[in-house]
């Protein structure tokens, strides 16, 4: 193989490969896009569902299972609200609340204050750590 045949099987790679690259940009572009309005039906559907929540009478009876999530989303809200200048590591959070400080437990919440971080409620202004947005 001579010096001319190799340049021009290494330009051929090259084009494939900045091909390829040019593909997984637009693919990453479009779910970008797909994710961002994805989470904001999120944050309408849970906002609608809070002023459902607000109008429905207290003698119709909902699910425990999402009552209790509603209440735990509510006092971590609140906490926040409480204490706007603060910023809570998880387990401390926890400790606020008086909530179980197990792995699973702190997971969950984690898991939540992302969403709510998501939805624009609060911000991360450290690794670990979550605070109200002001």
């Amino acid at each position: 193989m001579n010096v001319s045949e190799l340049l021009r099987r290494l330009q051929t790679e090259h084009d494939e490969t900045a091909a390829r690259a040019d593909n997984l940009r637009e693919q990453i572009e479009r779910l970008t896009t797909a994710l961002v309005e994805t989470e904001a039906r999120l944050a309408e559907i849970a906002t609608t569902r809070k002023v459902i929540d607000g109008l429905t009478p207290p003698d119709q009876a909902t699910d425990p299972a999402e009552t209790a999530t509603a209440t735990v989303y509510q006092r971590i809200v609140t906490a926040f609200n409480e204490h706007p200048g603060k910023a809570f590591r998880v387990r401390d959070l926890h400790e606020h609340l008086g909530l179980p400080t197990d792995e699973p437990s702190i997971n969950v919440t984690r898991s939540r204050l992302g969403r709510l971080v998501r939805q624009g409620l609060l911000t991360q202004p450290g690794r670990g750590r979550y605070q109200k947005r002001t």
